[in-house]
């Protein structure tokens, strides 16, 4: 395949050259960079020359992609990488890879050179369709993509994880009347939902705090040194009644419970926090679950130590934990479910502002039958 050139929307998309090597190395000591691409670790200048040198025209020459280098237009400086980074000529099928140099962020660097690259890869290649994968918990390749036309379409386990990964990917494709047009806002544009929740989920989890008369509680992210009082707290007889913990609770289910509250903060899909004492140490449990349908609609769902009982901890995580659900992640609607008798439950939902809406009928599954269920709901007017 021949080389080329792109200029679009202030962009030059050109071939690798050996004189691109000390900017790439610079780069690619990016601690994003190195997150989530899969150049070597450590990256040496050895590792830049030979990919300016060898492996890029050896795409271009075998055929198999068409890797550029991003710079400025005007002034020619390298601002990232972006390109087809395997073709199926069979299907006529591509799949894209980018990254922007950390000097170079903030500009929309990354989504116009997207939206050039895809517009000469449907003309020029003649591709039906291109791919864009990217590890589940990086939110900025997501948002890229979602503002170049890519549908976000699923979840798959990846082929070969990272060990600080999370072992899953997402994957979106795009196809050749999908292209928003040079300098169009198209979708997840900043302020949009899309762009508020990446630029949630892409940081890491923050500590809430709320406060109990002169005590102050913390929600924190969940720990390693918090799996003892949760084991304790899952083998409570009110606890194994009312909740779905599985029985008897062994520590590898705490363990298993960690990993996935924090998948599920990477994936963007609920936030876990621990209700911790001013001592910091373990007190109850918090999540808030988003609905997948609605993105505008989350559910709670808790558990309070039997030490830390009656102490008002849990009206005060709650409030705290919608409040912010509210602000932070544009919510509009925070429902909360308990099976029909969970009067604890009830009354900490009603303290923390929960409107009783009445009671759905099989409205849980509760190990392994179907029961009665009060529903109630908190709406951001309903804080006061």
């Amino acid at each position: 395949m021949e080389a080329a050139e792109i200029v679009e929307d202030g962009l030059l998309l050109r071939p690798w050259r050996a004189t691109d090597a000390d900017a790439v190395h610079r780069a690619c000591q990016d601690p994003d960079v190195r997150r989530w691409t899969g150049v070597p670790r450590p990256y040496r200048r050895a590792d830049a020359v030979r990919f300016v040198t060898a492996l890029a025209p050896a795409t271009w020459a075998d055929g198999s992609g068409a890797p550029f280098a991003v710079c400025d237009a005007a002034t020619g400086d390298l601002l990232g990488s972006c390109g087809v980074v395997s073709v199926d000529r069979t299907v006529r099928s591509g799949e894209v890879g980018y990254w922007t140099a950390p000097w170079a962020r903030g500009r929309g660097v990354a989504v116009r050179a997207l939206r050039a690259l895809a517009r000469w890869a449907f003309g020029a290649l003649e591709l039906r369709r291109l791919i864009w994968q990217a590890e589940v918990g990086n939110h900025a390749s997501r948002l890229v993509a979602l503002r170049a036309g890519f549908r976000v379409e699923g979840q798959l386990r990846l082929a070969a994880p990272r060990p600080e990964g999370t072992g899953d990917g997402w994957i979106g494709s795009l196809l050749p009347d999908e292209v928003p047009a040079p300098g169009a806002p198209g979708p997840a544009g900043p302020g949009t939902l899309p762009a508020r929740r990446a630029a949630v989920f892409g940081r890491e989890q923050p500590t809430l705090f709320a406060t109990v008369g002169a005590v102050e509680l913390r929600l924190r992210p969940m720990e390693v040194r918090d799996l003892d009082a949760l084991v304790t707290t899952c083998q409570d007889p009110e606890t194994i009644r009312w909740t779905t913990v599985p029985d008897p609770y062994q520590r590898a289910d705490a363990d298993s419970f960690l990993r996935l509250t924090r998948a599920g903060w990477a994936a963007g899909t609920s936030a876990h926090f621990v209700t911790a004492d001013p001592d910091d140490a373990y007190a109850g449990s918090i999540d808030l679950r988003l609905d997948r349908a609605d993105p505008l609609l989350a559910d709670v769902g808790f558990m309070t130590a039997p030490h830390a009982r009656g102490r008002g901890y849990l009206p005060a995580a709650l409030t705290a934990l919608a409040t912010w659900g509210f602000t932070t992640l544009g919510l509009a609607r925070v429902e909360w479910r308990a099976v029909v008798g969970n009067t604890a439950s009830r009354r900490a939902a009603e303290k923390a502002g929960f409107v009783a809406e009445g009671t759905a009928r099989g409205g849980l599954n509760h190990r392994g039958r179907r029961v009665d269920c009060w529903v109630a709901a908190l709406l951001p007017g309903d804080l006061g």
